[in-house]
């Protein structure tokens, strides 16, 4: 699992693991990453459908955020060989699941905040 900097500097993975928010926030911080998790907890999705539903990602920003989630156990990527090209789709694991209610909970503090 990779380890990013904080607003206090390079963070150690005792850091992170002392403090679970912080934890959380690494999972699942970034531009990107909240609306990935809000995506796939509706339905797998395949990659191309994904960068449709994301304005203004790009293909390898995309790539990349879909590799963090699925190194930190959030989201799964399943490849059907019996097609021709294989198919690749992304789904939320279970973990990623449990995250369903926090991103619809910072959804609603959102709205509130800008309201």
């Amino acid at each position: 699992m990779g380890y990013g900097l904080n607003q206090y500097g390079d963070c150690s993975e005792d850091v992170i693991r002392a403090c679970p928010v912080e934890m959380a926030l690494h999972v699942i911080g970034g531009k990107w990453k909240g609306i990935i998790i809000d995506i796939l907890s509706k339905k797998p999705v395949r990659f191309n459908e994904m960068r449709r539903l994301i304005p203004g990602i790009s293909q390898r920003m995309l790539t990349l955020q879909l590799r963090d989630l699925e190194e930190d156990g959030i989201v799964k990527r399943v490849v059907d060989d019996n097609i021709v090209p294989p198919k690749v789709e992304y789904s939320l694991t279970e973990q990623g699941n449990n995250l369903s209610g926090i991103i619809d909970s910072l959804r609603v503090w959102g709205k509130e905040f800008l309201s």
